[in-house]
């Protein structure tokens, strides 16, 4: 249970630190052109504590909902050579790109780490083409089950039962369901030596545990480990395939919801809690997959920023291309108020899907987690 409850912290602290990216993404493009910034705070207010170096505050919040950046002049109706707002369209706009290309940099040192370690990645029983280095993998043992008193590990590999060869988790489960009461010779791999422990199926497992208590998965290495000179090379590359893979998605997504089609198969909705249930749940298949998923997750949080909403970069990029076509401004009043109403908008949708989908998703972590 603690074990759990740390790897959903450190889950929750790596979103946080992609929020944080995001804003010094926008904190040193604004540096580079001069502008003041008056505060760059992790965590939402009221603040914990904050220090002034320079002309800038520095401080810790106590709603770890994120990060932000207080850029002067960033409202607009400042008539000073220091504010955002006296800056040339084009620096403004670097300036609002900043941040989103700090989760782009991010997933590209991400991948690239990934690319030097080497990563298995979770490919479920499915037969795919060409897959021949599949293996399957104990990612969870239950306390006081067969599998423990058998001395089972996360981390173990699983190889055969009885001399039959295991290929997928499902010929596992069907084998000890079909023998539950006997004891079974279970061949498994750990630390590159192969040993066999004596399992006991049970023929009434408690609910949610199985006939074993153990939870398994298939995985495969699908990005194989390259030399360190080359793997910022391969990151960048992978970068950019996520990118056009998730703008595919996205508009799959979206396609299907204004055809009343519904999501589409393997999508689901889920808000920052939802997102760090499924970081906690990705750690129990290793660093890399862990350190995949982030990567993943900072391409599509840098393409939603760019969607042409007001209250996100993309809103911010309208307005300046409606200030470039009519050559003055929009109304910093009217910009305020309509970024506002859309603020709301996006929080209440946030609160319905963390209502609807992400706390039956945390229950379900917290209770699994209480089982092992």
């Amino acid at each position: 249970m603690i074990s759990s409850i740390l790897i959903l912290v450190v889950a929750f602290l790596s979103l946080i630190a992609l929020m944080i990216i995001h804003e010094f993404g926008h904190f040193i493009i604004a540096k580079k052109f001069g502008v003041r910034v008056d505060e760059f705070g992790i965590g939402y207010p009221p603040r914990i504590y904050g220090k002034k170096i320079g002309e800038t505050i520095y401080s810790i919040n106590w709603l770890p909902l994120g990060a932000f950046v207080r850029i002067y002049g960033e409202e607009g109706g400042l008539d000073d050579y220091r504010s955002f707002a006296t800056l040339k369209i084009w620096k403004r706009v670097l300036i609002i790109i900043g941040g989103v290309a700090a989760f782009w940099i991010a997933s590209i040192i991400i991948f690239s780490i990934v690319f030097a370690m080497g990563a298995d990645l979770p490919v479920g029983d499915q037969d795919v083409q060409g897959l021949t280095n599949a293996q399957i993998k104990v990612i969870s043992v239950s306390a006081d089950s067969p599998a423990s008193q058998a001395g089972l590990k996360t981390g173990d590999t699983l190889l055969q039962i009885q001399g039959t060869k295991l290929n997928k988790v499902k010929d596992f489960q069907d084998f000890t369901k079909a023998h539950a009461g006997e004891q079974l010779t279970l061949t498994i791999q750990r630390n590159g030596k192969d040993l066999d422990v004596l399992l006991s199926p049970r023929i009434n497992p408690p609910a949610g545990q199985g006939a074993v208590g153990i939870g398994l998965e298939r995985m495969a290495t699908l990005i194989q480990k390259y030399p360190w000179y080359q793997a910022p090379i391969q990151g960048a590359i992978y970068t950019w395939q996520t990118t056009a893979n998730a703008v595919v998605g996205l508009y799959s997504v979206f396609a299907g919801l204004f055809s009343n089609k519904g999501l589409p198969q393997g999508a689901e909705f889920a808000g920052p809690l939802g997102i760090t249930v499924f970081l906690a749940n990705a750690a129990s298949y290793g660093i890399g997959f862990f350190l995949y998923f982030i990567g993943s997750i900072s391409v599509f949080v840098a393409i939603f920023n760019l969607f042409p909403i007001p209250a996100l970069d993309g809103g911010k990029l309208v307005f300046l291309l409606i200030e470039k076509i009519k050559g003055r401004p929009v109304s910093p009043r009217v910009e305020q108020n309509i970024t506002v109403v859309f603020f709301v908008i996006l929080i209440a949708l946030s609160l319905f899907i963390t209502v609807k989908f992400d706390i039956p998703r945390f229950a379900d972590f917290i209770k699994s987690s209480l089982q092992k």
